[in-house]
């Protein structure tokens, strides 16, 4: 059975070491000097990594300090005519791999199951001789849009979402489907903590019945508030970095921090869990905008081997 720990050990550190600025490792400059988290971006397809790849990405460039969010593959910067260095390690990521299930009792006519499957990437920080030319990007309604504050405001209004404003606390309500927010003054000039908090609260709005539809089963029993809390977290930020919202932490981070290390430890497997349902939020609320296009089928894969 794969051991999910080695994809998660390094986030949960970094996590760990984040408790003085309660800053997350999804958190736009969680260190000082750390690069922007823009969505890490493959350099030969130009397309986008996903979920659990975003997490492990942006925590190996703010681990190593790499100054760039784009990455590929050894083959894949050698047909650009970049070369890796020799001295370089590579950040395995992760896929899935649809196989027929062989303890079925009828494996002719069962559902495939998936396997993880893992691909090894550089960043372009890692080689050289590249142009640093990237494809062109395919449709985005929200390329045109020159601020973060447009781009923010157009993915909102597409999702049609009762948005009400007043009052102080940030919240949605479940019951009513509607989306409190405190009045737009109350941030001050602070407009990207108005906007990430927001998107905060909208990843929570696409876990309604009639959205994305999100349950975690019983096995979680008590941590299953914490963990709709952090797929909003990451939710929120892979939307941030998607229109340029800067994702700073927010008041209640010191709250939740000891709950959701708490799941993050006791399965190495949640945290895979719970960028899925993120990336499957974030997806839902871009649906209306743009076709969300991955960059991870494309990647040379192989079984991860089970961990020592």
């Amino acid at each position: 059975m794969f051991d999910y720990h080695k994809l998660t050990a390094t986030i949960i550190a970094q996590i760990e070491k984040g408790t003085d600025a309660w800053r997350m490792p999804w958190h736009k400059n969680a260190v000082a000097d750390a690069p922007s988290f823009a969505l890490p971006m493959n350099a030969a397809t130009g397309a986008n990594y996903q979920g659990m790849n975003i997490l492990v990405f942006w925590s190996a460039a703010n681990a190593m300090g790499y100054g760039s969010h784009v990455w590929a593959t050894y083959k894949q910067w050698q047909s650009l005519g970049a070369q890796v260095r020799k001295s370089e390690r590579g950040t395995f990521g992760i896929k899935w791999s649809a196989v027929k299930d062989r303890k079925a009792k009828d494996p002719a006519n069962a559902r495939p199951v998936l396997i993880p499957c893992g691909f090894i990437v550089f960043n372009a920080a890692q080689v050289d001789g590249w142009s640093g030319e990237l494809p062109k990007a395919k449709a985005d309604q929200l390329a045109d849009l020159i601020t973060p504050d447009a781009r923010a405001d157009a993915v909102v209004a597409a999702t049609g979402a009762d948005i009400r404003h007043g009052g102080t606390r940030a919240f949605y309500s479940p019951s009513l489907d509607f989306i409190g927010m405190p009045d737009h003054f109350r941030f001050g000039a602070d407009t990207h903590g108005y906007y990430s908090t927001l998107l905060h609260e909208l990843s929570h709005w696409t876990g309604a019945k009639s959205r994305c539809d999100r349950t975690f089963g019983s096995k979680f029993g008590d941590d299953t508030y914490a963990m709709e809390e952090l797929v909003a977290e990451l939710s929120a930020a892979f939307l941030c970095a998607a229109t340029g919202i800067s994702n700073e932490p927010r008041p209640d981070h010191a709250a939740y921090l000891a709950s959701w290390l708490k799941v993050l430890k006791s399965d190495p497997k949640v945290l895979v869990t719970v960028a899925s349902k993120a990336q499957a939020a974030t997806n839902y609320i871009l649906s209306n905008l743009q076709s969300p296009v991955t960059g991870d089928e494309d990647e040379d894969a192989a079984p991860l081997p089970i961990a020592a």
